[in-house]
């Protein structure tokens, strides 16, 4: 068994894998090749958007994001402290400071009725980060970005497939950025990500920073980043595209199995009003989680933590703030086994497994 089974996913798209790969190689262009214009375009109908930037990560598409936005020193930029580092990490590399807001204990998504208070003059940008596979109260922090004047950045990263309130992921903001590392809903065979976005002029800068800030031959009007998309990993995500619906539907079917397993045993996800997730992971809760991880591993039921230390506690982005709800979480959560290949025998061994960790 495996966490995520990325392998099984290339079994059956295999010919079609192959076969794009294969047309990238005759063609030669490994840069910005016609593949890279054709994800763009499919994405952006996928999501029901007009513009999508390819780019070389999920990482540099929020960095990006915030450079378009022009967020650098003494800006401040609002987001949640329970999620991967490079949320945090692309506010302090360009000189801004993260303010931190804690989350929602039912979903691990920032909790929209604490931002507002955070709110100062020197806001720039909120950051909702969609967790696990599911986006945050989308419609209540736009409305707090449109009170006062602040852009807000969705952090899709793990929820591109997911949606709310009718509408998709990548869709719900002004800005938008997922990731299509190897193990999210939709990855890649390597680093690549996505940003979005309705506005024209914004979508143009994204465009020109992607490429060292260029808007013609060797003309740079900004400075940007080398953040293009290899042609190569367009060429697998058109692939993989052709079946990522499908690829959705089970992971809620393996969502909806795990929950009828493990109902009255662990805490399980709870998905937000409107929402429905793509499964990036499958988070439970438990006590004594050490304990629970090595008797898991003993039966050789693969899991993981994400995650174990909240932004706010890591060295080069620390802050004192109270986060009471993240640092629980912190504490307690632990993933399983989660991809659409996942076999109802395998959750079953993973639920029995876990029972009987939970008894020792």
């Amino acid at each position: 068994m495996q966490l995520i089974d990325l392998q099984a996913q290339y079994q059956r798209i295999k010919p079609d894998v192959d076969a794009r790969i294969q047309a990238v190689l005759d063609h030669g262009r490994y840069v910005m090749g016609p593949e890279v214009e054709a994800l763009e375009t499919r994405l952006a109908e996928y999501v029901g958007i007009e513009h999508c930037i390819a780019l070389s990560s999920g990482t540099d598409a929020l960095l990006v994001a915030m450079m378009a936005l022009e967020i650098g020193p003494g800006d401040e930029v609002i987001t949640t402290p329970f999620t991967f580092i490079a949320t945090g990490e692309m506010i302090g590399l360009l000189g801004a400071t993260a303010v931190f807001v804690d989350i929602d204990p039912d979903t691990y998504n920032i909790d929209a009725a604490l931002i507002e208070e955070k709110i100062t003059d020197r806001t720039k940008a909120i950051v909702p980060v969609s967790l696990f596979g599911q986006t945050a109260d989308m419609d209540a922090i736009n409305a707090i970005g449109e009170r006062h004047g602040v852009p807000v950045i969705e952090d899709a990263a793990q929820s591109f497939g997911a949606t709310y309130k009718g509408k998709r992921s990548c869709g719900l903001s002004p800005i938008a950025a997922t990731s299509f590392f190897p193990a999210k809903p939709l990855g890649c065979y390597g680093d690549g990500g996505a940003a979005f976005t309705h506005d024209a002029a914004l979508a143009e800068r994204m465009r020109e920073l992607r490429n060292h800030g260029q808007n013609a031959p060797y003309q740079h009007p900004r400075l940007g980043i080398n953040g293009r998309l290899d042609t190569i990993q367009a060429a697998v995500l058109l692939a993989k595209m052709e079946v990522f619906d499908d690829e959705v539907a089970r992971r809620a079917e393996v969502g909806t199995r795990y929950a009828e397993l493990l109902e009255g045993v662990v805490h399980t996800p709870v998905l937000g009003a409107d929402c429905t997730s793509v499964y990036a992971q499958y988070t439970i809760e438990v006590d004594d989680r050490d304990r629970v991880r090595q008797s898991l591993n003993e039966a050789g039921i693969p899991n993981a933590v994400y995650y174990p230390v909240p932004l706010n506690r890591q060295p080069p982005l620390y802050s004192d703030v109270a986060i009471p709800k993240s640092e629980r979480a912190a504490e307690r959560v632990l993933s399983l086994p989660m991809h659409p290949y996942l076999e109802k025998a395998d959750q079953q061994r993973v639920a029995e497994a876990l029972k009987n960790a939970l008894k020792k």
